[in-house]
């Protein structure tokens, strides 16, 4: 399986914070957003990930992820030079995705929870297995009216998907990741833009529905989701991973940590970059693996 990072938005709701920095270069809290994202795809076990970069951002991302191989995967970098929509990531991304199924995670969403490695191996393998052409996961909010609400019937099974509606039939939205097999290249591109001009991700979902082939898994109600978009999320965010990094004793978005865990690089090389960063509880947190 194939991951895909969606880091291209212009962040015009954190202007003027993102006029000198793209959005995912942010720090939330202690790390770097798109640490975040990057990390949700190697906890689900995926080593080949490409970054879709918006134009003349290429060199900033390149210096902080560099190709991969210091967590043991692999990383490629394309850019969007269109804003067309979420789902526009599939056109772009089709050379790296070739035949494979694909994972995207857009680059300003977070997710945790202790269980969560466990449930993004299972939606990984639904898909790749042909169990399903789609995984994708519900989360419940008080006010889903700026989502994609998903709809189920009495067996809780999902029936609709509508995006932004004035009057949500649940409480349960679609969050940025999305599991899907080959098919969602082909979707994609039949796509038709809506009246906003965009490729949307939902009447991607919305096919799959159509197909039978789309599972929606819920989310608990005490899962960590959190979309960094805004100045006040960016902030809540921040507070977010360091209350549950103090409570806990463990790190949130840590790919030195998950790619140890993994077997993807020793204890060693752990190590190394923990002296680097030596000065800074990162650091040190990692002179502890």
């Amino acid at each position: 399986m194939k991951g895909l990072v969606l880091a291209a938005g212009k962040g015009s709701r954190l202007y003027p914070m993102t006029l000198p920095v793209c959005k995912p270069l942010l720090p939330v809290y202690d790390k770097p957003m798109i640490y975040y994202p990057v990390c949700v795809l190697m906890q689900a076990g995926i080593r080949e990930i490409l970054v879709i970069l918006p134009p003349g951002e290429e060199g900033p991302f390149e210096r902080l992820l560099g190709d991969g191989s210091q967590w043991g995967v692999h990383i490629e970098y394309v850019v969007q030079y269109n804003p067309r929509g979420i789902a526009d990531a599939f056109d772009i991304g089709a050379p790296f995705i070739g035949d494979d199924p694909v994972c995207l995670v857009l680059g300003d969403n977070i997710f945790h929870s202790l269980s969560f490695e466990r449930q993004l191996v299972r939606a990984g393998r639904r898909v790749e297995r042909g169990e399903t052409g789609a995984t994708v996961f519900g989360f419940y909010v008080d006010d889903p009216r700026a989502f994609g609400v998903i709809e189920f019937d009495e067996n809780g099974k999902a029936i609709s998907i509508e995006e932004k509606p004035r009057k949500p039939r649940s409480n349960y939205i679609v969050p940025g990741l999305y599991f899907y097999s080959n098919e969602v290249v082909e979707i994609a591109r039949h796509l038709t833009p809506s009246a906003r001009g965009e490729l949307e991700i939902t009447d991607v979902n919305l096919e799959f529905l159509r197909r039978g082939r789309l599972t929606v898994e819920k989310l608990d109600r005490d899962f960590l989701w959190l979309d960094a978009g805004t100045a006040d999320n960016l902030l809540h965010a921040g507070q977010a991973v360091r209350d549950s990094q103090e409570m806990t004793g463990r790190y949130i978005g840590c790919p030195e940590e998950i790619a140890y865990n993994r077997g993807y690089i020793d204890v060693a090389h752990v190590h190394a970059t923990g002296r680097q960063l030596s000065q800074t509880l990162y650091g040190q947190y990692l002179l502890c693996l």
